[in-house]
């Protein structure tokens, strides 16, 4: 028997237990003989699963160690509560096993349902909400977006699209031009005011709920740039904005996050060019991680999204005259590599 079906057994007489317990403590008697559904699936090793009975609906997380740590998602979901995130409640969790009895937030996200008529209200929420966490005080002990961790997302690019996806090294033109503009990201990214960063901060997850949105996917919070969620929001791995939407959206939120207080910088275009370098710095990283998924993980179907990235960059750079070296970098390599771009 596979070694997940092992954890499987274990996993549901872990939640046998915790679903007595919780429903004793609630008042609501005896546990009904419920279904234990997949619920979703995502580019990690956890798992998640939807407990349902008699009007009663859970999510079971299961995150098997050593591979997954659940206490940072502990951590951040008591952090982002105390703004008044709608994160999912904590029932009960065992962080040794891997194991999450959370409530649910519902079946759809904000991906399966926003349409080019109903994003600004949807959006208009997600804005409130990454607002409110932006305004919590840096004082949990999270990492920082430091330039070792910006170098390291950035080196993803070259070790796992180049180097696994196109089957090419870089000449010692092209490392050097490689090392200038990750200098330039970095160093941009390194100027912003700080503040709390979700750092996947997309419509695949929040979760269409009440209030609007569910948060989902924290655990690899971080202090880092103003720009990052933002930029994550709208350029999203899974769907694509019109430039002159997205524009508009970025000057609302950099309105209001100004009217609250939050750092953000205090002339638009000084913002607008730190959101377009810190977009290319997290395409960059996607771009590999997704090439990283497919040789690595065997989930070859991330790749499908690799030209959405590269049309974010494409656009940047149509803008940005200083990313110009970037531009050749790319083209080259895909010519060598034979790919149309």
């Amino acid at each position: 028997m596979p070694d997940h079906d092992v954890r499987l057994q274990h996993l549901n007489v872990w939640l046998a237990e915790q679903l007595a317990n919780l429903f004793h403590k609630q008042g609501w008697g005896t546990v009904p003989a419920g279904s234990l559904t997949a619920a979703s699936s995502d580019a990690s090793f956890r798992r998640y699963f939807r407990w349902q009975a008699a009007g009663h609906s859970f999510i079971v997380m299961d995150a098997p160690p050593p591979q997954e740590n659940c206490r940072p998602f502990v951590d951040i979901a008591h952090l982002l509560a105390t703004a008044s995130i709608n994160v999912p409640v904590i029932h009960a969790q065992d962080l040794e096993r891997g194991f999450l009895l959370l409530s649910d937030l519902g079946t759809q996200t904000y991906l399966d349902v926003i349409n080019a008529e109903n994003a600004d209200g949807l959006f208009n929420g997600a804005i409130d909400a990454l607002l409110a966490f932006q305004q919590l005080p840096m004082d949990a002990p999270l990492p920082s977006y430091d330039v070792a961790l910006l170098r390291r997302e950035l080196e993803l690019f070259p070790e796992w699209y180049v180097g696994r996806e196109l089957g090419l090294g870089f000449t010692d033109a092209q490392l050097a031009a490689w090392q200038r503009i990750s200098s330039l990201l970095i160093d941009s990214a390194l100027a912003q005011p700080k503040v709390l960063v979700h750092r996947d901060y997309m419509p695949r997850n929040l979760m269409n709920s009440e209030p609007n949105p569910g948060v989902l996917d924290f655990q690899d919070a971080v202090y880092g740039p103003v720009t990052y969620d933002v930029t994550c929001l709208f350029k999203d791995a899974f769907l694509s904005w019109p430039q002159a939407r997205v524009q508009g959206w970025l000057k609302d939120y950099w309105q209001r996050a100004q009217a609250k207080g939050i750092p953000v910088q205090a002339d638009f275009e000084d913002f607008h060019r730190a959101s377009d370098l810190m977009g290319v710095q997290r395409h960059l990283k996607v771009i590999g991680i997704f090439a990283r998924i497919c040789h690595r993980d065997g989930k070859p179907r991330y790749l499908t999204d690799v030209p959405r990235f590269f049309a974010y960059i494409d656009e940047v750079i149509a803008r940005r005259p200083e990313l110009a070296e970037l531009d050749e970098l790319i083209e080259s390599l895909q010519a060598a590599a034979g790919v149309r771009p």
